[in-house]
């Protein structure tokens, strides 16, 4: 009885093994030394002595592989197949040697003359991880290849009834082999090595702005234990970058810079960057740069025609000034920032756009109230009502911008010009409102002093965090906003005095 209870025994494994099931059945703990990753379950020896031969021609067994770090065999059923070695959780300091680990994943045997072949026919089962070999050489016969297919494709190491048929066609063997495939630190991409060394179920950061050389991150409280590694991994995994940074504050609302701390590579913050086709200069750790704005900085200059005039209130490093003045248009650029002005200059000469763009370093209020009143003052009442050239002030420092709408109010003095010819503010504000266009519009208003209804527009540049929007108000300067017409009966109390522009009285403008 003892021996048909062994014979039932072996019956089941033999059953079960050729049926997939093995690697499920098998997720046992094994030992292995420090210098060998190679997972080969001692429970596959006990098939290999009931079963009369080692699952597997490519399985190397290594004596005296012991250690304390347990791991379990992989096949479908386990989604971590491609998962650094779990030693490498709670890592702080990197050590690339402890990722590495040996998988068995499925191969076919194939001769090196139809390689090709089946490569084209199977390319949708075939391992197509980046880094990895599709092929290597057969260790048992020089004029054979392995080709490694994809365990997640090859379920249970099982071929299906179309990889068959073109086997079949080929005249390949269609017996699958357990390869035992190397995986180190090379071959895994940042996400996964991130999500093996973080705590389990704790968000993953991978994604970063790239400026330049620069890989600037914000990094969550739970991820900065792990922020030099994090740092080293993105510099790793992403060709071009040398320097890894953290935000370790919020922007200040006067300059726009933040402070910040090298996690990883070198420390030379300064950098250049290409957007739109034109290139910059500019010291990261001391100016405003966001690469997110690519897009809405080409927007704004799309709008532009060769002769406008454009005023930049909060330049920055020459973003919308720089494109302008390439297009031709007479620019007025300002920052308050001495070091973002610089390098304006400095981006200026770069271009080759010094002599078209005039720079200020001022506050923006006194850069409405100075060099733009002055210049409006001196080409509106020249304007005709043919004349195609436009007047745009971009004041695009979301925090506070809105806040400087009401510089506006009797900017200027005398007639109006043209309804044609008044200039179009793009005005950039941050909203939590549950409707940010209408938010905004509110706000503008309220700095302005009068309704916007149908004479502006609102665009959503992005999402800058969870319920909060960055947009951009458009609109004309309204001529009863802009304009403070004289009061021929100076003889009337001021509070009678009714100073009009197209109907709107100065005490309700300033009220």
């Amino acid at each position: 009885m003892r021996g048909l209870g062994l014979k039932l025994r072996q019956g089941r494994f033999r059953t079960l093994w050729r049926f997939g099931y093995s690697a499920r059945l098998l997720k046992t703990n094994h030992f292995r030394t420090a210098a060998s990753n190679t997972s080969f379950p001692a429970v596959w020896m006990l098939l290999a002595q009931n079963s009369g031969r080692i699952p597997g021609p490519f399985v190397v067994v290594r004596k005296n592989a012991f250690s304390t770090m347990p791991e379990t065999v992989e096949d479908k059923a386990n989604p971590e197949l491609y998962s650094p070695h779990p030693g490498v959780r709670g890592m702080t300091l990197l050590n690339r040697e402890a990722f590495k680990r040996t998988v068995v994943v499925p191969a076919l045997k194939v001769k090196k003359e139809i390689v090709n072949s089946l490569l084209k026919s199977l390319k949708q089962s075939v391992l197509q991880r980046p880094g990895l070999k599709r092929v290597v050489e057969d260790p048992e016969d020089e004029d054979s290849r392995l080709v490694i297919l994809d365990p997640h494709k090859i379920p249970g190491f099982s071929l299906g009834e179309s990889e068959q048929q073109v086997l079949k066609e080929l005249s390949v063997d269609p017996e699958v082999s357990r390869y035992n495939l190397e995986l180190t630190y090379e071959n895994f991409k940042s996400e996964e090595i991130l999500r093996a060394v973080l705590p389990e179920g704790q968000e993953v950061t991978s994604g970063f702005s790239r400026v330049g050389h620069i890989a600037h991150l914000n990094l969550r409280d739970h991820q900065l234990p792990y922020r030099h590694l994090i740092g080293q991994v993105i510099i790793d995994k992403n060709p071009g970058i040398t320097c890894a940074v953290n935000k370790t504050n919020i922007i200040d609302s006067t300059y726009r810079n933040f402070e910040m701390e090298v996690l990883a590579g070198e420390k030379n913050l300064v950098t250049k960057v290409k957007e739109n086709n034109i290139a910059y200069e500019l010291d990261f750790s001391k100016v405003y740069w966001n690469p997110r704005l690519s897009t809405e900085h080409g927007r704004i200059v799309e709008l532009l025609k060769p002769g406008d005039v454009l005023f930049d209130v909060f330049a920055g490093i020459g973003p919308f000034a720089i494109p302008a003045a390439k297009k031709k248009c007479r620019v007025f650029a300002n920052d308050l920032n001495p070091e973002s002005y610089n390098w304006l200059l400095h981006n200026c000469r770069l271009n080759k756009v010094d002599t078209k763009v005039k720079a200020f370093n001022m506050d923006g209020r006194e850069f409405l109230r100075g060099p733009v009143r002055e210049e409006l003052s001196k080409e509106l009442p020249l304007m005709k009502e043919e004349q195609k050239n436009a007047f745009h002030i971009v004041m695009n420092l979301p925090a506070l911008a809105v806040e400087f709408l009401d510089v506006f109010r009797h900017l200027l003095v005398g007639e109006p010009c043209s309804a044609a010819a008044l200039p179009t503010v793009h005005c950039y504000g941050f909203s939590k409102h549950e409707d940010p266009a209408k938010d905004i519009q509110e706000r503008a208003e309220a700095s302005l002093g009068t309704s916007l209804d149908g004479r502006c527009s609102t665009y959503l540049v992005r999402n800058v965090a969870p319920n909060k929007e960055m947009l951009c108000i458009s609109f004309q300067v309204p001529a009863d906003v802009l304009y403070k017409r004289p009061c021929p009966d100076e003889a009337k109390p001021a509070s009678k005095r009714l100073c009009t522009s197209q109907g709107f009285s100065e005490e309700k403008l300033l009220s």
